[in-house]
């Protein structure tokens, strides 16, 4: 069966992000098309790249990365779960997907951002990163607003429209996912 992992992108204490990825992963749950699996960066503990050879070598030295790389391998596709910072993606983020190369090729990956833009840049940033990894991103998105889907800014309560968004977004990772699947095999 496909395997999408829903990675919360953010390590901050207090993060919004935890209840967002739980509410994609409950959604996402009730399908038969593929298994989802939550993926908290908290769990893997990745310092700021530590590795001495680029990663599109393979050759991980250290046992946090061999970790990271055998989960993200494990999936046919992703949905991240992001918020902006600064106009773009959480250092955290970034430098967990810095950590590898071969793991993501060929993998269809959606987005869900949160922000006062709804993480539409930093949406798009890792739409720029994900084209140099050879994966592939969905059109659909979900764009999550502080102000319109959380109480006080911390608390997660999507307006009912965001459950088509993030429907589209997962019927596309899905479908690209099982497209994807004969390259990697290859």
């Amino acid at each position: 069966m496909t395997k999408i992992g829903i990675i919360i992108g953010s390590t901050r204490p207090g993060r919004n992000g935890e209840a967002v990825a739980r509410w994609v992963h409950e959604i996402a749950d009730r399908r038969t098309d593929a298994a989802f699996e939550l993926v908290d960066l908290l769990d893997y503990r990745l310092p700021l790249l530590d590795e001495a050879y680029p990663p599109s070598m393979g050759q991980y030295s250290q046992p946090h990365t061999r970790a990271w790389a055998e989960k993200i391998a494990s999936f046919d596709g992703f949905v991240i779960v992001t918020p902006e910072y600064n106009h773009s993606v959480p250092g955290a983020l970034k430098n967990a997907i810095d950590f590898l190369y071969a793991e993501w090729a060929n993998k269809a990956v959606g987005f869900v951002g949160y922000g006062s833009t709804g993480g539409s840049r930093a949406v798009e940033h890792l739409r720029l990163i994900a084209g140099e990894l050879q994966m592939a991103d969905v059109r659909s998105q979900v764009a999550l607003s502080l102000f319109t889907d959380f109480e006080d800014f911390s608390i997660f309560k999507p307006a009912d429209a965001q459950r088509g968004a993030l429907t589209s977004t997962l019927d596309q990772v899905v479908a690209w996912a099982n497209a994807l699947a004969p390259l990697r095999t290859g």
